[in-house]
């Protein structure tokens, strides 16, 4: 490793360093909201007398026929007993409640928490919808009325059916495998009573936590939506802070999204005047954030299409669902998502088929990729062994030209040109590498096919494999060691010694910045997925296994040969452009270094005259 290569690898450990960093906030700040706990309080209650905020004080202790009087249509609907309703099918289990025709809990069948308890997605503790319309007795939250329920295989219907024809109908239905809910409601000649043909949607969600890592938990949690003009957009996941947006335009679907799953409402058609925001409670460990959607729905968009998602960010799955839906699951940025997309992805699918151990398949999907990319590293190699060879006129010139940097490069790049070498012929095959090193950041951190899937000591591949749980926190570390972590530093640091010790061409403090950089990755890696420390961990041992045997098979003597071959083949060849403009760079410099020395000199003897 060459002064070059060295000085690459530095830009390279700086750059991902900047993007570790910037997906690894800082804990997020104490909030309160007291308003949005205590309409969850209020949801709690098995039986209720209130219809929207604007009437519910007047409703607790009047009799049906002054609430009717006073309420018409609705008012008859205002008091009632709760009683539940469940749709299911193999994948979901949806319970309903009477009082207000809507959903009360999601049960997700194939998944548990990281504690193995049955993951409950949304509970009535934890999430709150309301759909309140305008009338001539004021703001009528439907949600708080009490409905007649009718189960018919997999369709439920809540009704409440008046004089007159007067009637709201709520209807869904559940197919028998997936994860969507089909959901329509009508307003049957009740065009007297409302304002509008709007309902305004209002859901508030704590979202619960279901995974090991709070921390990474709260940095993949967000509000995505995606409008009619085909936008994708979505709140900062990592911002620690509270975060608010209004939407100006129309959107097909708005989705709460955590880490794994989400929970999400979809139209054909488009919802208008979306309200979003997010915040995080620091307080409670059981609540990863607390999302608000606000927006408004017309009756025709209610007849259409409309459906509820409750499930997994399963790539696959999600495509299925709505246009652009599978941006739920979060592969990195557009350069690094095609590279999971097209390569990454296909290949681990493909291993699925066959093999049923994670580890095993991560194992050899290491192996795969480090081949494709062997020609890559056994050029880098043979840069470095050729910068190797060349060390004595190196050294040579050191002590030629001492502390004169600029005649020291300017003798370099002949020397480079003469013997045929590139410089950055030993950056370039690592700075190619980095987009896959990316992209599998990106992937196995997010990779629901991980998700409690076991290996060796780790327990779970999609969090970190903590073999010490510490009863206290380091600075940027965290409360626990990660062993795969641990083993991709260590394995990071036995590679750079190796290095170091077949080049001795980089000296003083480049050579130690080679021992920095894994320890302070360490930092930053020690709460991520240990599937890709895992990933990272073996990388780098066949990395060093293929140098290796690389090794065996060159010849340092017949590049040697190589090397004097082109010197005194180009003793007389003309420069190229390349390598001109670099010399007249390297003399606009020096030219430039010496007029500032003589200006200093100058200033300096005037300062002494006086």
């Amino acid at each position: 490793m060459d002064k070059n290569n060295a000085t690459g690898l530095i830009l390279i450990s700086l750059l991902l360093f900047t993007y570790f960093f910037f997906f690894s906030p800082e804990p997020p700040p104490q909030t309160e909201n007291n308003q949005t706990e205590e309409i969850v309080q209020q949801n709690n209650e098995a039986e209720t007398t209130s219809s929207s905020p604007s009437v519910s004080q007047q409703v607790t202790s009047q009799p049906d026929s002054l609430l009717t009087e006073k309420f018409g249509f609705f008012g008859a609907f205002m008091k009632g007993k709760s009683k539940e309703y469940v749709l299911e099918n193999k994948d979901i289990k949806i319970t309903f409640d009477t009082r207000g025709g809507t959903v009360k809990k999601v049960l997700l069948k194939n998944y548990v928490t990281h504690t193995k308890e049955a993951l409950i997605l949304i509970d009535n503790t934890s999430s709150t919808i309301s759909e309140t319309i305008t009338t001539s007795f004021g703001q009528v939250d439907i949600n708080t009325l009490f409905y007649n329920a009718n189960l018919n295989g997999n369709t439920l219907t809540f009704s409440l059916e008046g004089d007159e024809g007067k009637s709201i109908k709520k209807i869904y239905k559940l197919d028998g495998s997936g994860f969507t809910l089909a959901y329509n409601t009508e307003f049957i000649n009740l065009t007297q009573e409302r304002s509008n043909n709007i309902v305004q949607f209002d859901w508030v969600n704590h979202i619960k936590r279901v995974e090991k890592s709070l921390e990474r938990s709260r940095q993949r949690t967000t509000i995505n939506y995606f409008t009619v003009n085909e936008d994708f957009d979505y709140l900062s996941e990592t911002s620690t802070s509270e975060e608010k947006a209004t939407v100006q335009e129309p959107v097909n679907w708005v989705s709460i999204k955590q880490k794994f799953f989400n929970a999400s409402l979809i139209s054909d058609q488009a919802f208008t005047n979306l309200d979003i925001a997010k915040r995080i409670n620091e307080a409670d460990d059981n609540i990863v954030k607390i999302a608000n959607v606000s927006l408004a729905i017309s009756d025709q968009v209610y007849q259409s299409n409309l459906r509820f998602y409750f499930g997994p960010n399963d790539y696959d799955i999600c495509k299925e669902v709505a246009p652009s839906f599978e941006k739920n699951v979060y592969l990195g940025w557009s350069f690094f998502s095609t590279i999971n997309l097209y390569i990454i992805i296909p290949l681990f699918q493909f291993l699925e088929g066959y093999i049923l151990n994670y580890g095993i398949i991560i194992l050899i999907l290491v192996f795969i990729i480090k081949s494709i990319l062997f020609p890559l590293t056994y050029r880098s190699y043979i840069s470095m062994a050729k910068m190797k060879v060349l060390k004595p006129e190196m050294d040579e010139m050191k002590e030629k030209y001492g502390n004169d940097m600029a005649a020291m490069q300017k003798e370099q790049m002949k020397l480079y040109s003469r013997v045929g070498v590139n410089p950055l012929s030993g950056c370039i095959p690592m700075l190619a590498q980095m987009p896959v090193f990316l992209a599998l950041f990106n992937f196995f951190p997010n990779a629901i096919q991980l998700r409690q899937k076991s290996f060796l000591w780790a327990e779970d591949l999609s969090t970190y494999d903590s073999i010490i749980d510490l009863s206290f926190e380091i600075p940027f570390y965290g409360s626990h060691v990660s062993l795969f972590t641990l083993l991709f530093t260590l394995s990071q640091l036995a590679y750079t010694y190796y290095n170091n010790q077949i080049n001795t061409t980089v000296q003083g403090p480049m050579k130690s910045i080679g021992y920095v950089m894994p320890v302070m990755f360490m930092f930053f890696f020690n709460n991520f997925s240990s599937g890709l420390t895992y990933y990272y961990f073996v990388s780098n041992v066949i990395t060093v296994a293929q140098q290796l045997i690389i090794r065996k098979f060159v010849d340092e003597t017949k590049i040697r040969k190589v090397l004097d071959e082109n010197k005194k083949k180009n003793q007389n060849k003309k420069k190229s452009k390349f390598q001109q403009r670099l010399e007249d760079a390297m003399k606009m410099q020096e030219a430039s270094k010496e007029k500032k020395i003589g200006v200093n000199q100058r200033g300096n003897k005037r300062k002494n005259r006086n």
